[in-house]
């Protein structure tokens, strides 16, 4: 797999100034806003006082959806909440609540506040929580004139490499069809490809022809991948929890002469002893951990080296500081972090935030060919180079919402 460069950017009066209050390392158990504090008396006055909701149609599996946090002083801090088809978030509500009324400094307050009940709750209740707290975070960079990765420890690269996700822009599940999208990403410049094309997948007490064939098919597409990419593009292969323990060692032995970078969740990752026991018999690396919440939900994964890969997601894992946090767990244990990433251009703003200054980071994913005016929804335009995504340097997460073109697709 293809690693970032490491290329730290020349000291600007704005990083100084943000630097007095930023911290140089990011142990497990911080429990501080890494010493940030507000630089003026204005900033000392800020409260949050109300929320906003924007959902933007992409697709027919794709909805985008956002979350503003309004002040008293008239800054806005934006934060992206998609879960996929889905058009609302009631759980907001409640997330808001724990943050109403604070500073938006207070970030670890918060997180005292609405952490349990993100933990104890379901996906929706850990991607409203975790929404929130990337708005805090964007709220705080606006604040003291700052991109977020210089207010949590600095940054290791200013690009970063990216893989295009081709899943859901590939309507027609066959190996032609992956093979055409693999084919027109890397003449995008991407040099990694991910698909899933096990989606479908029978149960497996099917009659066992229906899982043969259904096997056979997503082993054909992944061939043909191979076949439209060459021998030098990355191929990331996501199975979506579909198998057990003996039919993922065997998917994973068909698949060897297509040389996979990564071969991602053929079961559950919250099975940990059955991950383990996939990992430990096939010769492909292992990544996993899309929709798992905090440290303790990777902690076992990388205590025990159940995969080469984890993949937090920043709208679901609890947000930014615990994404830093969980990866801290990882560097630990030697496991790297490619963060899970489907997502619309703002929390791809908010992964790129995160990933300029993680030591262990690998690569980010990118949720290609859905909507050609993706890039131009926010402001500056999100725009992908040569297989790379620049940092955002403008102020907390580095980008604005477009009204105008939210509305075009709302």
């Amino acid at each position: 797999m293809k690693k970032g460069r490491t290329t730290v950017q020349p000291l600007t009066r704005r990083q100084m100034v943000a630097a007095a209050g930023a911290a140089a390392a990011i142990p497990a158990g911080a429990s501080s806003v890494f010493g940030i504090q507000p630089s003026g008396a204005a900033e000392r006055l800020l409260r949050i006082e109300e929320m906003a909701f924007t959902s933007v149609r992409v697709s027919e599996r794709t909805v985008w959806m956002f979350v503003h946090l309004r002040t008293n002083l008239g800054l806005s801090g934006l934060g992206e909440c998609s879960v996929g088809r889905r058009r609302e978030l009631p759980e907001l509500k409640e997330a808001f609540e724990a943050a109403r009324g604070r500073s938006p400094f207070d970030i670890e307050a918060y997180r005292a506040a609405g952490r349990e009940r993100a933990a104890a709750g379901g996906i929706l209740e850990a991607t409203a929580f975790s929404a929130i707290e990337q708005a805090l975070w964007d709220l705080v960079g606006k604040a003291v004139d700052a991109p977020v990765h210089l207010l949590t420890g600095g940054s290791l690269r200013d690009s970063l490499p990216a893989y295009a996700n081709i899943n859901r822009a590939t309507r027609q599940r066959t190996p032609e069809g992956f093979a055409a999208n693999a084919r027109a990403a890397v003449e995008d410049g991407f040099t990694a490809i991910k698909a899933a094309p096990f989606d479908g997948f029978p149960a497996l007490d099917a009659p066992a022809s229906e899982v043969a064939a259904a096997t056979d098919l997503g082993v054909a597409c992944v061939r043909a991948i191979r076949e439209a990419v060459g021998p030098e593009v990355d191929i990331l292969i996501d199975c979506h929890s579909f198998f057990d323990v003996e039919l993922a060692v065997d998917v994973a032995r068909r698949l060897e002469p297509q040389s996979l970078a990564w071969y991602e969740e053929p079961v559950a990752p919250t099975h940990v002893a059955a991950t383990k026991a996939i990992e430990r018999g096939i010769e492909q690396r292992m990544a996993g951990g899309e929709f798992l919440f905090g440290i303790e939900g990777f902690a076992r994964l990388c205590r025990e080296r159940a995969v080469d890969v984890i993949m937090p997601d920043v709208k679901h894992c609890g947000g930014l500081l615990e994404a830093r946090k969980i990866a801290a767990v990882a560097e630990l244990d030697g496991i790297a972090v490619s963060p899970h990433n489907p997502s619309g251009p703002v929390a791809t703003a908010a992964s790129a935030q995160l990933c300029a200054g993680l030591p262990n980071f690998e690569i980010l994913e990118m949720q290609w060919g859905e909507a050609a005016w993706r890039g131009d929804l926010v402001d500056p335009p999100e725009r992908f180079e040569n297989g790379s995504i620049a940092v955002p340097d403008g102020p907390g997460l580095g980008v604005e919402l477009n009204q105008a073109v939210a509305r075009q697709h709302a």
